[in-house]
C-alpha cells in the first residue's frame, strides 16, 4: 500500500488560499450575536481576523463561510468572497467552503488555510511562518503550542490521574493542506455527520496522515469566554 502522505503531493506550482468559517453562533461566549460580530477595540472581532489575513501577500484569496440568512455584512466592507453555504457544524461549514472554492477555480492541488475567526489575535508573519514550514512538506500542518501546563484527567468533577504532557500540544489555527486533500478527508466523514472531527488536522489524521506541527503563539489565542473579550482587547490595542 502506497504512503498516504507520498499521495500529496503533484508538480504544478498551488496556489495559497484562505478560508474563513464563520456560521457558528458562538454560544459560549454568552452574547446575543455570534461571537465573531462582536466589537473589540473598535470593529468587530471577525474584521481583525480578516485584516491578518488580507496582509500576508501570498494569500491568494480569503473565502468567508457564512450562514445563508447571514445579514451582518450587508452594512461591512468585505475584502473577502463570501461564501453562503455555512452548515450546522465547523466542519461541514468547512467542508462546503471547500467545495466553493473549487467551484471559483481553485486548484485540488492548492493549499488552503482554515483559520478560526474569534481567533483575531493571529498576526500576518505567524501565517507566513505557517506557509515556510509547510510549502514542501508532503502532508501540511498546522500552528500549535506545546501543552504548558500540567494536564488533569476528571472524573465526577474530580481528578481522576494525571497525564504525561510531554508531548501534548494545543492545536491552533491556521491550518494548512492540500485543498483536494482536506476535502476527500471531510468527505469520508459526511455520511457519519463529521463525528470525530474536531479540527481540520483531525480529519488529515482520520484520512491517514501525520500533519506538521508548527510552533505558534500564546497570543493566538481563541475567544471563546466572556473573559476573553478584555484580554483580546488590551493585546488588540497594545500594538503598534
Amino acid at each position: 500500500m502506497p504512503d498516504a502522505d507520498a499521495e500529496l503531493t503533484r508538480d504544478t506550482t498551488p496556489r495559497c488560499h484562505a478560508l474563513l468559517p464563520c456560521a457558528g453562533t458562538g454560544s459560549r461566549a454568552g452574547a446575543d450575536v455570534p461571537k465573531q460580530y462582536q466589537p473589540i477595540a473598535g470593529q468587530s472581532m471577525v474584521m481583525h481576523t480578516l485584516a491578518a489575513l488580507r496582509a500576508v501577500a501570498r494569500l491568494d484569496r480569503c473565502v468567508v463561510v457564512i450562514a445563508p440568512d447571514d445579514a451582518f455584512w450587508a452594512s461591512q466592507p468585505v475584502g473577502a468572497v463570501l461564501a453562503r453555504c455555512g452548515g450546522a457544524t465547523r466542519a461541514e461549514s468547512v467542508f462546503n467552503g471547500l467545495q466553493a472554492l473549487l467551484e471559483q477555480g481553485a486548484d485540488a492541488n492548492d493549499w488552503v488555510l482554515v483559520h478560526d475567526a474569534a481567533r483575531c489575535l493571529v498576526t500576518p508573519a505567524q501565517v507566513d511562518a505557517l506557509i515556510d514550514a509547510c510549502w514542501n512538506d508532503a502532508v501540511g500542518g498546522l500552528l500549535a503550542l506545546p501543552l504548558p501546563d500540567t494536564l488533569k484527567a476528571a472524573a465526577d468533577g474530580r481528578v481522576a490521574a494525571t497525564v504525561d504532557r510531554a508531548d501534548k500540544w494545543l492545536a491552533q489555527t491556521p491550518q494548512m493542506f492540500r485543498l483536494g486533500a482536506l476535502r476527500d478527508a471531510l468527505a469520508a466523514t459526511a455520511a457519519r455527520g463529521f463525528v470525530g472531527v474536531t479540527d481540520e488536522a483531525s480529519a488529515m489524521e482520520m484520512a491517514g496522515h501525520r500533519p506538521l506541527l508548527v510552533r505558534g503563539s500564546a497570543q493566538n489565542l481563541k475567544i471563546t469566554y466572556p473573559e476573553d473579550f478584555a484580554l483580546a482587547e488590551a493585546l488588540l490595542r497594545s500594538r503598534p
